[in-house]
């Protein structure tokens, strides 16, 4: 069940809760009963009861966090961030242009964790890039030409539309 997408669970509260739901069941009230007050499922409330029994007010403090661990650690994206900075030809490729495949292979090389391809990416939006294609552009390219074709030439060329008739009043006739 969870959470809806998107959704951050408030540690803080949570915690709260679950100290409500101790002292309640240090006052001897039936866990049904906490159920109801404290507004969650009254398994949760026996869960409670039984960790209070065993390690007292201490045993209901917060997790800390949720999910797994990150395998990269902070500095670990700057040396990442860092690689990606140089390019993909410090790495030994011919092409200046990053893959995933690419991404991944810098970050095994730079943290020694291995990562899937797509996993690649999702490190890449964390640090704020974005997948983005190199513009494929002749080296001949002469923008001066280019300029005059668009300004000059393309306008006297380019076919116009031709001007419809007005619309028929009809509201039986087709135009």
């Amino acid at each position: 069940m969870g959470n809806p997408k998107g959704v951050q669970r408030d540690f803080q509260k949570l915690e709260e809760r679950r100290f409500l739901a101790g002292r309640l069941l240090q006052q001897k009230v039936p866990q049904a009963e906490v159920a109801r007050r404290v507004g969650v499922h009254r398994q949760s409330v026996g869960r409670w009861a039984q960790q209070l029994a065993e390690g007292g007010q201490r045993a209901l403090k917060k997790a800390g966090r949720a999910g797994r661990k990150p395998r990269l650690k902070i500095a670990d994206l700057r040396r990442i961030e860092h690689g990606l900075k140089r390019g993909p030809q410090a790495l030994g490729y011919g092409t200046d242009l990053w893959t995933s495949g690419r991404v991944a292979h810098l970050i095994e090389a730079e943290c020694g964790v291995r990562y899937h391809r797509s996993q690649a990416w999702r490190i890449l939006r964390q640090l704020g890039w974005s997948c983005q294609r190199p513009v494929g552009r002749a080296l001949e390219r002469n923008e001066a030409k280019i300029w005059r074709w668009n300004k000059k030439r393309w306008p006297g060329i380019k076919k116009k539309l031709k001007k419809k008739a007005a619309p028929s009043s009809s509201s039986t006739k087709a135009d």
